[in-house]
């Protein structure tokens, strides 16, 4: 990779009641925050892995400082305009885009979920590739969703509030891609972390790889054990 790449990470601070509430139906939440901080990290040293690529995080402007202390060194942490994920995106293109390049170079922009440690090295650098030749580039995921969202510019419009989280986002998005006259590409489609069931998935799947993403295969092994009849323990 070349140093016109991107990648930014739409994230919130793991606080209780603030991050992945859908989870909250069937875990505590202070476990679910837990949970969130261990998958985190590990999309961070997912981001940090893909070597020539910037590695920024996106967030709404009250989590700035809690997030600066969880990236650390070398990950800039960018306050979003606006409140939502579509306002998040917006701000994610309308900010990274304007950058001066070295070289003059056209500036490859990645955006996706803080919570895919499971996501592929290679899938993000498909998406790298990917817009070379096309404006916009898109994760789908198997709920009618998207993981990722890539562009070469900021597109007004692109983003709106109508229909984000929601099973049709990934159509709506699309769909204004096309309104927009806007040229795009898929990546492999993959799961996100909702529900208890994508929990039991993704153990399962860093159970045979933990390397992959080790805080959180740490914390998903206790969960399973805690699960198991007649166990007590771990993560309520």
């Amino acid at each position: 990779m070349i140093g016109d790449c991107t990648l930014v990470i739409m994230a919130k601070a793991p606080r209780p009641g603030m991050v992945k509430t859908r989870l909250a139906r069937s875990l505590a939440l202070p476990a679910v925050t837990e949970l969130y901080r261990c998958l985190l990290e590990d999309t961070l040293s997912l981001a940090q892995s893909l070597g020539g690529a910037d590695v920024a995080i996106m967030c709404p402007a009250s989590d700035v400082a809690d997030l600066s202390h969880v990236a650390g060194k070398g990950v800039r942490v960018v306050a979003q305009t606006g409140d939502g994920l579509a306002a998040g995106l917006t701000s994610v293109f309308r900010h990274f885009a304007a950058e001066d390049r070295p070289g003059g170079l056209s500036h490859r922009i990645v955006a996706f979920n803080s919570d895919s440690p499971h996501l592929p090295a290679s899938v993000l650098m498909s998406a790298f590739e990917a817009l070379s030749a096309c404006d916009v580039v898109v994760g789908p995921t198997h709920d009618g969703g998207y993981y990722l969202v890539g562009a070469t510019a900021s597109y007004p419009g692109l983003f709106t509030g109508d229909g984000m989280g929601t099973t049709n986002a990934l159509e709506a998005l699309l769909a204004r891609a096309r309104a927009l006259g806007l040229s795009v590409r898929l990546t492999d489609p993959f799961y996100d972390i909702d529900v208890a069931a994508d929990l039991s998935r993704l153990a399962d799947e860093l159970l045979r790889v933990p390397a992959r993403a080790p805080r959180t295969a740490e914390w998903l092994l206790g969960w399973k054990r805690a699960a198991e009849p007649g166990q007590s323990g771990g993560h309520p």
